[in-house]
């Protein structure tokens, strides 16, 4: 009777230890997939940054060879503003902002919650970094300040729309655009003063 009791004991308490064990697993099974999954989902998001910032360097990059030639040759040939900054600043500060804005593009494309107010704002963006393009071409490139003052107009209402959209999907990103805003403004105005100064 001793000995029944005994093995009925340890039967249930091995019977305790098996089904706590398999709750150990399961618990354990299950906060591992939620932690794969929060990692891949950081790891897209990532990847579409990664990605926005690489395509805004490389239209940086190739709006940059119509500039090179054109700085060192025909730029310096125009009478400019008391407030133009010394050519050197360009580069570096142009840099900064194709990353800052290809963060912020990042950051609106890895929202799922509104698509459709996301494709609008990234429509734009892409509008915008065409019209970034087309400047340096149309300045730098014809050597025309006129047709870039009225195009850098353009493309400072289509960065001002981008802004707008993206401080409603993603308020960090809003604040990414914020210097390119600036600078853009300030180009605006240097290259209004560049054409009147030479008309």
């Amino acid at each position: 009777s001793l000995l029944f009791g005994l093995t009925q004991n340890f039967e249930r308490q091995r019977y305790f230890f098996y089904k706590n064990q398999q709750k150990f697993y399961k618990n354990k099974l299950f906060w591992f997939s939620i932690f794969e999954s929060i990692k891949i989902n950081v790891m897209q998001k990532i990847l579409k940054i990664v990605l926005v910032v690489a395509v805004c360097l490389t239209v940086g990059y190739f709006s940059g060879m119509e500039t090179r030639e054109s700085i060192t040759t025909w730029y310096p040939t125009l009478i400019k503003p008391i407030f133009n900054p010394p050519n050197w600043i360009f580069g570096p500060v142009w840099t900064l902002l194709y990353i800052m804005m290809g963060i912020a593009a990042g950051l609106v494309w890895t929202n799922s919650s509104e698509e459709q107010t996301t494709k609008k704002a990234l429509g734009f963006f892409a509008i915008q970094l065409g019209l970034n393009a087309l400047w340096s071409y149309l300045f730098f490139g014809l050597h025309n300040p006129f047709l870039a003052l009225i195009e850098i107009i353009l493309l400072w209402l289509m960065i001002f729309e981008t802004y707008n959209l993206f401080k409603k999907i993603n308020k960090t990103a809003g604040i990414l655009l914020l210097p390119y805003l600036a600078w853009v403004s300030f180009a605006t105005i240097l290259n209004a003063s560049i054409w009147w100064l030479n008309r």
